[in-house]
């Protein structure tokens, strides 16, 4: 069954996420998915503009004639339309009124990245303050490892997304680091390990999933055993 999406329908290697302007980090990313599997020129004409050929003359770059562009050049020409489409398509109501006017997919697509993530100046803020958030993150009580990481890389794909760059082994020394003493042996073990340089963090929080089902099941066999000796004594006695 498909994955219900916030977007406002079922995934769909067909046609592009419907953004209603709620999640837009999400719908940002796969919308950059869906237009690279169609043709990577397609997001180059939303990123960089479209594309139009010139020739120079006395010093001067002059646009070419649309009557006099080659097969090649009008191929690149349509990247911009098509991208224009595919754009507008994935737009509610309320958020097609914001670009229908824009005279390109760019112009579009910085609209929207204003609109929903702000300017530059409240990115950088967001980023600022988000990296706060990634230097003093440590785990909750009562949280499983699953809930560390689903908020660990909640964070971190953020900033990524941001422009912030994080080595591999500075991410896998973090999540052990941010684990509560109860981890400690563990921990060690981990920071003992010669893998911290290739593991990705998928692999290291698997590792942790397993060794706290481990412990758990330690727990609850340990914790019957002792209800078994207590239901024995109070019958010997």
């Amino acid at each position: 069954m498909a994955e219900k999406l916030p977007f406002g329908e079922a995934t769909s290697i067909n046609r592009p996420p419907l953004f209603c302007g709620l999640n837009y980090q999400s719908c940002k990313v796969r919308m950059k998915i869906f237009v690279e599997t169609i043709d990577r020129g397609i997001w180059n004409a939303i990123i960089n503009g479209p594309f139009v050929p010139k020739f120079e003359k006395d010093d001067v770059f002059i646009e070419n004639p649309w009557s006099q562009w080659t097969k090649s050049e009008s191929k690149k020409g349509r990247y911009d339309f098509i991208a224009k489409n595919i754009i507008t398509s994935t737009l509610n109501s309320d958020e097609f009124f914001r670009v229908s006017q824009c005279a390109s997919a760019k112009e579009m697509w910085n609209i929207l990245e204003v609109t929903h993530e702000g300017t530059t100046d409240v990115k950088r803020a967001r980023k600022y303050a988000l990296i706060q958030e990634y230097e003093m993150f440590i785990m909750l009580k009562g949280e499983t490892i699953s809930d560390v990481q689903k908020r660990f890389t909640h964070i971190v794909n953020y900033l990524i997304n941001l422009g912030k760059i994080f080595e591999r082994e500075e991410l896998n020394i973090k999540i052990p680091k941010c684990l509560d003493r109860s981890w400690q042996p563990k921990v060690i073990a981990i920071s003992e390990s010669k893998y911290l340089t290739t593991l990705t963090t998928a692999p290291l929080f698997s590792n942790l999933r397993e060794h706290q089902l481990e412990m758990n099941r330690l727990n609850d066999q340990e914790h019957e055993e002792k209800h078994v000796r207590s239901i024995t004594l109070r019958c010997q006695s």
